[in-house]
């Protein structure tokens, strides 16, 4: 998603992610470290009462592993400016393998050093049922000026 200077970027471009499965081991990793125990992600026998039947991840370890999907080069990153908008429309099971689906919807210049660019980012499964529902806005460096001009 973020490979290109802010110049070459233009609304409507789309990129695919690669994919990754969602683990157990990933549910209660992040459970010790956001501290969030809440049973529906950490008790079997709780969950398998509760509407979905079965453990489900925590949004925010949805929102993590998309973001950590996406593909970004260091040098093009001034700043990650945010998110809006964040939906968690369906559940993420355990064993459900994942990708981020991704739109850019608005390029705004911002002087020197770079310009604001906001994506539209669905998480979505190997179904092709979407489970987040998001935009990112990311401040993305300008190419720098050759010597001698």
């Amino acid at each position: 998603m973020l490979t290109r200077f802010f110049e070459e970027i233009v609304p409507g471009e789309r990129t695919v992610s690669r994919a990754r499965t969602i683990t157990e081991t990933d549910l209660v990793l992040f459970a010790a470290f956001s501290g969030d125990w809440y049973p529906l992600h950490t008790d079997r026998v709780y969950a398998a009462q509760s509407r979905f039947g079965q453990r489900i991840a925590h949004g925010m370890l949805v929102l993590s592993v998309l973001t950590g999907l996406v593909r970004i080069e260091p040098e093009l990153v001034v700043a990650f400016y945010g998110l809006d908008r964040v939906r968690f429309v369906a559940p993420t099971f355990i064993g459900d393998t994942l990708h981020a689906e991704t739109e850019v919807v608005a390029v705004e210049d911002r002087g020197e050093r770079g310009g604001l660019v906001t994506w539209k980012v669905e998480g979505k499964k190997e179904t092709g049922e979407t489970v987040l529902a998001a935009e990112m806005k990311v401040l993305v460096a300008k190419r720098p000026p050759v010597e001698g001009r």
